[in-house]
């Protein structure tokens, strides 16, 4: 293996190595009863591992995927660019911010099992795998070397009804959308010939040019089939409504940390993927016209998942179960971007990645600061949970406060210029209707954000109900440290992070 190769392959390798040797140390160390409270250091050694990843697709960033021309010898099953190496950098992120949620959230609620950590390492691993990959066989493959961990995640909780019921609904329905996004690329392989989506492409192009000859028609038919089948498998990867059923009772179920990492982590690759297929593979003119192909889809989406998941989240009583609605309406607004790219590619693109970036923070410190708010048996769940925190505990309601803004889009917050981008790049694909849907919706979003912050500031607890306190861990403060500092910062100096996100678009 030469230094090229190693160089280019180094973040997933870093995350790899460094997962298989915290797994080793956990097994061959001295054994603890569940629920012992002593921290191993995991959880540390598994944010360390996953940052470094991120810090090693830096590296490769700034050397030049361009420059390594040996990795050219992976494709279309590893594709490394530019693409590859931002979302590696968000779900490497997003993966740390997990597992130091997961160091202070296990210990505090008697949940402290090694396995959890190699879960989050391991499928992040299945998440850039899946990010690379151009041809339908790897994607498949990682699609599911990521999900299999998320569904164990979602059912870490074995003691509670709740928790299992949520993983046995997550596993059945993922199963049956994998299965539709496996049949959709037989027939996508049936028509064209072809498994890797610059093929599938070409054969597209070559079918539409002789459209005339019956045995092309009919073929026209499979492609169109099988293109309705994999945009319904990713549309339940991203949760779009109607595809979204399974996603509330998921994270509300599975440990707030499991959570975190599906809506943050999974969410991200979910997306990637559908960038990848979508502008790699069903890029032709037919499929990506407005009359014929599926951007209307993506727009229609977009509309459903948007204003359903806001109306639905304004109604909710538990806060967890709020922001899984507004991750939710979150994959709404991000459709816009990737509608967008019709017409604007590079920009519709750029918008998209620098969303996904700004999201993955604004929502793992939004769930850390409700990690935050609750301890063992005095949990923050509901809105009555949280009144009056804001006198008692002003730092933990300080830092939910930030992240909460970031999600509404308010400025200085990154979270302002991420909604501002996918809107600049709506308007530039003139998708006018859109943008005006996007920021209502962004209004009525803001209702029950701001909801959670008059709970906080202007509500006493009710007499004999029950008061969150919030825990004391370094873990948890760490994670909500890193997450702020990026939150503000970007929102201050959004520049750079968007020419980055403007570089990694698919060309």
């Amino acid at each position: 293996m030469t230094f090229e190769l190693l160089l280019a392959l180094s973040p997933i390798l870093v995350i790899v190595l460094g997962g298989t040797l915290l797994m080793l140390t956990e097994s061959i160390g001295p054994k603890r009863a569940e629920g012992d409270s002593d921290s191993s250091g995991v959880a540390l050694g598994t944010a360390i591992t996953l940052f470094a990843g991120a810090v090693a697709a830096m590296a490769v960033w700034l050397y030049g995927p361009e420059n390594l021309v040996v990795v050219k010898s992976l494709a279309p099953y590893f594709v490394l660019d530019r693409f590859t190496l931002f979302f590696t950098m968000v779900l490497a992120a997003g993966g740390g911010l997990s597992a130091l949620l997961a160091g202070g959230y296990l210990p505090e609620h008697r949940l402290e099992r090694g396995e959890f950590y190699p879960l989050i390492t391991f499928s992040v691993v299945g998440a850039i795998a899946l990010v690379a990959a151009a041809d339908l066989l790897a994607l498949f493959v990682a699609l599911e070397t990521m999900s299999l961990g998320v569904y164990c995640l979602t059912g870490f909780r074995r003691g509670s009804p709740r928790s299992t019921e949520a993983a046995v609904k997550y596993f059945l329905l993922g199963s049956f959308a994998a299965a539709l996004t496996v049949y959709g690329g037989a027939l996508l392989y049936g028509a064209t010939g072809h498994t890797d989506l610059a093929g599938i492409r070409a054969g597209i192009v070559s079918l539409a040019s002789s459209a005339a000859v019956p045995a092309s028609s009919g073929k026209l038919g499979l492609v169109i089939v099988g293109t309705v089948l994999m945009l319904a498998g990713m549309a339940f990867k991203v949760s779009a409504v109607p595809f979204h059923m399974w996603a509330p009772d998921a994270y509300e179920g599975a440990p707030t940390p499991a959570t975190t990492f599906m809506a943050v982590s999974v969410k991200s690759a979910a997306f990637a993927m559908m960038l990848r297929v979508l502008l790699g593979g069903l890029s032709d003119p037919a499929s990506m016209s407005w009359g014929s192909g599926w951007p209307p889809v993506i727009a229609t989406l977009a509309v459903l998942t948007m204003t359903v998941a806001n109306l639905v989240a304004g109604r909710q009583e538990s806060v967890k179960r709020m922001l899984a609605y507004s991750s939710i309406a979150h994959a709404g607004y991000v459709m816009v971007g990737v509608a967008s790219t019709v017409r604007a590619n590079v920009d519709g693109q750029g918008s998209v990645l620098f969303y996904l970036l700004t999201y993955t923070f604004s929502t793992a410190g939004a769930f850390g600061a409700l990690v935050l708010c609750g301890s063992r048996g005095k949990e923050a769940v509901s809105y009555e949970d949280l009144a009056g925190i804001g006198k008692r505990h002003p730092a933990a309601a300080a830092a939910f406060t930030l992240f909460l803004l970031s999600l509404a889009g308010m400025p200085p917050t990154a979270g302002f210029f991420g909604k501002l981008y996918i809107v600049k790049a709506a308007l530039g694909a003139e998708l006018n209707l859109l943008s005006v849907l996007l920021l209502l919706n962004s209004v009525l979003a803001a209702y029950y954000y701001l909801r959670v912050l008059v709970y906080m500031y202007m509500r006493e607890p009710m007499a004999g109900a029950p008061v969150a306190v919030p825990m004391k861990s370094g873990y948890v403060t760490a994670a909500l440290v890193l997450a702020a500092i990026f939150v503000l910062g970007v929102g201050l100096m959004p520049g750079s992070s968007l020419g980055m996100a403007l570089k990694a678009a698919l060309i």
